[in-house]
């Protein structure tokens, strides 16, 4: 079965629509089938961005990600967001 990897990043960033509060976002920053490239731009994204929070998952391809136990996800508490 082929499998893509990715890097998700949350961050907290100021809201669009009310630049007093802030928003917990998620992003996918970087899909690839080589496991290396992503642990290499893993690596480089960490270090340029220490505020963000970077994840790592392997899924498969072709594959509707909400059917299988636990798919690419990140918690982002109110508290989070101070």
């Amino acid at each position: 079965m082929k499998k893509v990897r990715m890097i998700l990043c949350g961050s907290v960033e100021p809201s669009s629509q009310n630049q007093s509060e802030n928003v917990g976002v998620v992003s996918v920053v970087y899909v690839s089938e080589d496991e290396q490239n992503v642990k290499n731009k893993l690596e480089e994204l960490q270090e340029a961005n220490p505020d963000n929070f970077y994840m790592e998952y392997e899924v498969p391809m072709d594959e509707d990600l909400t059917l299988l136990e636990h798919y690419p996800s990140i918690e982002i508490s109110k508290e989070d967001l101070g």
